[in-house]
């Protein structure tokens, strides 16, 4: 089979031992160096586009794309405003909500709780939450007078589950014949739900009309609570939306309650990137001291090739074809290591943690509580054809410098 002289003989120096072992060695870190890059790069890619995913599918998916809320007072007139909303090509669907802070305590125990009221046939249309309820039933708000339904972080901090009873203290007092007292409410716990996120430590549903007695709202509500097909056209959306009601109306977004969070992970996703793209371009840079040895160490082979009628530009592509090869293995190893780890680190870590029986990311720390990771093919793509061309230049300048040997000085002592 015909192969260019070049190639062939860049070949046989990339498989030929060498008597030199450190130069061997070199060409080892270098390709080692090269892969674990490659590697790093594709995995942590994959992570920060995991956190990426779990905030738009299961923060925001329990959080509003945005909100259309009343001035001051009272939504009365909200069936009719959904119903005019829905009508809009843009929105996917519509809820009411009435939101209250307020305290829950159970056997002793008191937590902080953001309760949102809701209807559990139209929230189902806005929301995850129906999807991710993991005992009861989110119905059950309908069926239950004063009904509630929890997250699993704050049920097992209250010791409630299902069918015990939890008291809600507001932040308002009323004035009894005892004095002034806090208002209490209980209510009996009909769901647990579970998103593996921070949410589910601080917050709790109830039914609408439930919501309505607790703040005196009459058949109000606070707000419509919007879905789009893109979250990050909710922001412009909604303030056209408010803008063309009847009435007096405020909008509000995604983007200022979990707005920082989703530009941090961006920030993060873009630095880590670079910094481990800088890996790859030292371990390009191990290539390049590599065949500056090599080229050293093959100075009279060079120049008998010269004697034989070589030119230059062959000398050059034969070092060339060398580095090439370091660097194309590299390249594939890492690709190939950091696909299958970016495949299967989430359950690597989840092993990890059940066996060691610790939790790397926290829920009241972290927004989610376990390591997710979503492989692009794309940035595959790109970090495969980067480490390619970076290999393919730190070739140049050692091959340049090959082609410019003279045989007869080469050849002086030999």
């Amino acid at each position: 089979m015909f192969k260019p002289l070049s190639i062939f003989i860049g070949l046989r120096y990339t498989a030929a031992k060498r008597s030199n072992h450190f130069i061997s060695f070199i060409s080892l870190a270098s390709m080692l160096g090269l892969m674990l890059g490659v590697a790093a790069l594709i995995v942590v890619l994959s992570v920060m586009n995991g956190f990426d995913r779990e905030l738009k599918q299961r923060i925001l998916g329990m959080v509003p794309h945005a909100s259309i809320l009343g001035y001051g007072k009272p939504i009365e007139n909200w069936p009719e405003l959904i119903q005019q909303i829905e009508n809009r090509d843009d929105v996917i669907a519509a809820a009411p909500f009435i939101q209250a802070q307020g305290m829950l305590t159970s056997r002793g125990v008191v937590r902080g709780a953001l309760i949102n009221g809701i209807d559990p046939e139209l929230e189902k249309n806005v929301s995850i939450l129906g999807q991710h309820i993991t005992q009861g039933s989110l119905d059950a708000l309908n069926e239950q007078k004063f009904g509630i339904v929890l997250g699993d972080l704050l049920a097992r901090y209250l010791g409630a589950r299902v069918g015990d009873k939890v008291t809600l203290v507001m932040p308002e007092a009323s004035v009894s014949v005892a004095g002034v007292v806090p208002r209490l409410k209980r209510f009996t716990v009909v769901g647990v739900f579970e998103v593996g996120a921070e949410l589910d430590a601080n917050l709790a549903y109830i039914n609408l009309n439930d919501a309505a007695k607790i703040k005196r709202m009459n058949q109000g509500v606070e707000g419509i609570r919007l879905k789009f097909e893109d979250l990050f056209s909710a922001p412009q959306k909604s303030r056209d939306i408010a803008n063309t009601l009847d009435g007096y109306y405020s909008a509000s977004d995604w983007t200022r309650t979990h707005g920082n969070l989703f530009q941090a992970i961006q920030l993060e996703k873009k630095m880590i990137g670079l910094l481990l793209f800088l890996i790859v371009l030292v371990a390009a840079f191990n290539i390049v001291s590599t065949l500056v040895m090599v080229v050293t160490d093959k100075k009279a082979d060079v120049a008998i090739l010269r004697t034989l009628g070589a030119t230059p530009g062959r000398i050059m592509r034969i070092f060339m074809v060398q580095g090439t090869v370091i660097g194309v293995m590299g390249t594939a190893l890492g690709t190939l290591l950091g696909v299958t780890l970016a495949l299967t680190i989430s359950d690597l870590i989840a092993w990890i943690e059940n066996a060691l029986n610790i939790q790397f990311l926290n829920a009241d720390v972290y927004f989610i509580s376990y390591l997710p990771s979503e492989l692009h093919w794309p940035d595959v793509f790109v970090i495969t054809c980067t480490a390619l061309i970076i290999s393919f230049l730190a070739t140049i300048y050692p091959a340049w410098r090959a082609s410019k040997t003279h045989p007869a000085e080469a050849l002086r002592y030999e």
